[in-house]
């Protein structure tokens, strides 16, 4: 749901202090558990380590992402592919002609 105009945007008060004043490139991955705070114009350039629930995944924020949370861009849930049994044989397949494919371009490589 969106906020309300009059209230402005959110974003935590901690996280723009560790901003305030610095560099994109002198500070390393800043770490931080506000998910829900809305990603400013004073954050782009800066890496953000966004806490998803087991680790920090590191967000680059860019222009495009302004207006955006940043609990956006770390998942919380992982995907575990579709497909079952037909799928393991296909990757089977992918694999092994993969390895044959190498396999040829070495030979003509010893070859020249």
């Amino acid at each position: 749901m969106a906020r309300s105009l009059k209230k402005g945007p959110y974003v935590d008060e901690k996280l723009l202090k560790k901003i305030l004043g610095k560099k994109p490139t002198e500070t390393g991955v800043i770490k931080t558990w506000a998910r829900r705070s809305q990603i400013s114009p004073e954050m782009v350039g800066f890496i953000f380590g966004v806490h998803n629930g087991k680790d920090h995944i590191d967000v680059l924020v860019n222009e495009e992402m302004v207006g955006h949370r940043l609990g956006e861009f770390s998942h919380t849930r992982k995907f575990t592919r579709h497909g079952g049994k037909m799928q393991k044989e296909l990757e089977i397949k992918k694999k092994e002609a993969e390895i044959s494919a190498a396999k040829s371009a070495k030979a003509t490589v010893v070859t020249k």
